[in-house]
Parts: structure tokens; C-alpha cells; sequence
């Protein structure tokens, strides 16, 4: 290999070089992968229990309410508090989640209630586990390296969308659905550890702590937001997108199902 390929790569996986953003990176890349898994899982063991769309639709709406409604508070308190102590709490709620639903899946206790509170359960821990992720990678890389980060982290994100639903697909019709949600479960202690194993010396803080009221925080958030106007201009594509286009693997089982009369295979 030649130097100036050498280069690339090294210019390419620079943020990795920093050992607290590289467990969180391996650590994040197990849990993603079960995440993604349990998406499609979830959404096939509802189908299975009722031959409904409608009952998919409401646990994805369970699921994403709580992240539009308290995002904000949640970041308010990434803000303020220990973001990986956030971390430890918003990851064992997740573990909690997929490793019940499996024991109930694997017991044949399963019912369509108990994904309901699964998916709410999740939807609360994520409402609070999305903010402090995202500006915990600018804490462990600094914000020379901070680009070179997310990208990476955006590459590890889609991946795991391609990967995560073709494995559950194989598991679901190898050895059942149950070891979707179980597997996912476990995936989570992955980057718990990877967060236990970190050295917070190595943590780069450029401001203090906002103090202050909660509330007001928040609406100055959203009035920074409204008048910013690549914020602004950012915000209404995800927005769009999210409405449109993110949630296409919630209708991926419907189709499979009842459009091509097809299996998890």
C-alpha cells in the first residue's frame, strides 16, 4: 500500500484514534446492529399476533411520541447533567425493553399489551438516550475532530440499517423471533461497558454547565432554532423526511405479508 493511501485511511479513521471515541464507536456498533434487528422483529411478532396494520402503525407511534414530545427536555438535561451517566440509565432502559419482550416471546406469554409498554419504554429512553449521544461525540473527540466523527458514526448508522434487518430476517426463521429482541437486549451491554471502560480525564469540556431555569433553556432552544436559518432549514427536512421516508421499515413486514403473501425469509 502506498503512503499516500495510507494517508487517506488514517485521514479517513482519525476521530478513532481516540481510544474513548473507539469503545464508544465498537460499542455503538453492537447495539445499533440490534437495534435494527428489533425494529424489523417487532414489527413481524405484531403482524404475527394480529394481522393488522393499524396495531404496527400505533407501536411505531408509541415508540416515536415520547422522542417528539420530551427531545427537548432531554436535551435540556444532557446540557446540564453527566452525559454518560444519562448513557448508563437511557441504555439499561433499552436493555430492559428488548429483554423482556424476548423472555415473553421464547415463554409464549407474549402479548399485544406487553409490545405496547415495550415500545413506549423505548420511545421514553430515547427521548433523553438521542441528545446526549449526539453531543456526547464532541465531549470525546474535541471539535477538531468532531466532523470526522459523526460522519463515521452516520456511516456505523446505515450500515446497521442494512445489516440488522437481513440478520433478524435469517434469525426469525432459523431459530425465532424471540432471539431477535433477546440478542438486542444483550447488544446494549456492549456499549455499556464501552462507557464503563472510558477515561473521563480524556473528556474535552468547553463550557461550564448551563445553570439556570429548565423551561427557559428550552424555549431558547426553540427560538434559536426558529431564527437561525440553517437550523431552521435543517429541521424542516428531517422533519420531512421522518414523516415520509425514515419509517419505511414499519411498512417493510406489511408489504412482505399481505402485498407479496411472503415470510421473515
Amino acid at each position: 500500500m502506498s503512503s499516500a493511501a495510507k494517508t487517506r485511511i488514517s485521514t479517513t479513521f482519525r476521530s478513532l484514534q481516540v481510544r474513548n471515541y473507539r469503545l464508544y464507536f465498537t460499542g455503538q456498533a453492537i447495539s445499533m446492529m440490534g437495534t435494527w434487528m428489533e425494529r424489523v422483529a417487532q414489527s413481524w411478532l405484531v403482524l404475527e399476533l394480529t394481522d393488522s396494520g393499524t396495531a404496527v402503525g400505533t407501536v411505531a407511534a408509541l415508540q416515536f411520541l415520547p422522542i417528539l414530545l420530551l427531545s427537548p427536555l432531554g436535551g435540556a438535561m444532557a446540557d446540564r447533567y453527566d452525559k454518560r451517566r444519562i448513557l448508563y440509565v437511557t441504555q439499561s432502559m433499552a436493555a430492559i425493553s428488548g429483554l423482556g419482550l424476548g423472555i415473553a416471546v421464547l415463554a409464549d406469554v407474549i402479548s399485544l399489551w406487553m409490545i405496547y409498554a415495550s415500545a413506549l419504554l423505548l420511545g421514553l429512553s430515547s427521548a433523553f438516550d438521542n441528545p446526549a449521544r449526539q453531543t456526547f461525540v464532541e465531549e470525546m473527540v474535541g471539535r477538531t475532530q468532531l466532523s470526522n466523527a459523526v460522519s463515521l458514526n452516520t456511516t456505523l448508522v446505515n450500515a446497521a440499517r442494512v445489516v440488522g434487518p437481513a440478520v433478524a430476517g435469517f434469525l426469525i426463521v432459523g431459530v425465532g423471533i424471540g432471539w431477535c429482541f433477546v440478542l438486542n437486549g444483550v447488544s446494549y451491554l456492549a456499549l455499556i461497558t464501552a462507557l464503563l471502560m472510558m477515561n473521563p480525564d480524556e473528556f474535552h469540556h468547553h463550557t461550564a454547565r448551563p445553570t439556570g431555569d429548565r423551561r427557559g433553556r428550552i424555549r431558547e432552544g426553540f427560538r434559536y432554532a426558529i431564527r437561525t436559518p440553517h437550523v431552521r432549514a435543517t429541521l424542516i427536512l428531517i422533519t420531512v423526511a421522518g414523516l415520509f421516508v425514515y419509517e419505511y421499515s414499519v411498512v417493510l413486514p406489511i408489504f412482505a405479508r399481505f402485498t407479496f403473501g411472503g415470510d421473515a425469509d
